[in-house]
């Protein structure tokens, strides 16, 4: 139960929860108490419990499914700024999971017109395309779909090696910066399915276009990560 002090209850409602899930009280993924039971147990308000529930759902510490309930959402498996640049066996492993890779395809493939402006070669001939989805401790977490110039891994092997970075640097190109766009979707019918997602849960697509110490467009990226497992922020500074 909740015991008063100077700070607003809703306030208090929102710390107490918080502490029974680090303290084990409340598992991730766990259902809460209905609000009936849980504003008894708190000794607090329905309207009181609402607002304390609406803002914990604002900070993703719980996700409520309509018509079944209110959940403890999980903890993301990685958080980092978006700023450093990290091959997804590496964002996995920084987690303290064990990547691993289910192949959809690989395939060499004629270039579009728009993959021949994207890595800025007009007489580029063949692509490699791979089509895979990334585990950690065997559960799916990551839809990657990547492109790269035949030219850049001329003795490509699929299924070889889990990370395309390793496989460029083995190939004399390392990798400098990439461009990132960053878009939140909401399900999505056939990879939110392939990732085993929950109707309400979100990805966060990073469509990536990676390039080498010599500035040239090496390799290009649309990866599907699952936002209850990857969380990103960046550092923003004040200009003058």
């Amino acid at each position: 139960m909740i015991k008063s002090d100077q700070r607003p209850l809703y306030l208090q409602v929102i710390d107490k929860i918080k502490s029974d899930i680090e303290q084990g009280v409340y598992e991730a993924g766990e259902r809460l108490p209905s609000e009936f039971q849980l504003s008894k147990q708190l000794g607090v308000s329905r309207a009181t419990l609402r607002e304390a529930l609406r803002m914990l759902e604002d900070e993703s510490v719980i996700i409520r499914r309509h018509g079944v309930g209110t959940f403890i959402n999980t903890k993301p498996l990685f958080s980092s700024g978006i700023e450093e640049l990290f091959s997804v066996t590496d964002m996995i492993k920084r987690g303290n999971k064990e990547p691993g890779t289910n192949y959809l395809s690989s395939s060499i493939e004629k270039p579009t017109d728009e993959d021949q402006k994207r890595f800025q070669d007009e007489e580029l001939q063949e692509m490699i395309v791979i089509e895979r989805v990334r585990t950690a401790d065997s559960e799916p977490v990551v839809y990657c779909l990547d492109k790269i110039p035949k030219n850049c891994l001329p003795d490509y092997v699929s299924h070889e090696e889990q990370s395309i970075f390793d496989q460029l640097e083995k190939s004399g190109i390392s990798i400098a910066y990439a461009m990132t766009q960053i878009e939140p979707i909401g399900y999505h019918e056939r990879i939110s399915e392939i990732l085993d997602c929950e109707p309400e849960t979100a990805l966060l697509v990073l469509k990536q276009m990676h390039f080498d110490e010599q500035e040239r467009p090496v390799l290009y990226s649309i990866n599907y990560f699952r936002a209850d497992k990857f969380k990103f922020h960046v550092l923003r500074k004040r200009v003058y």
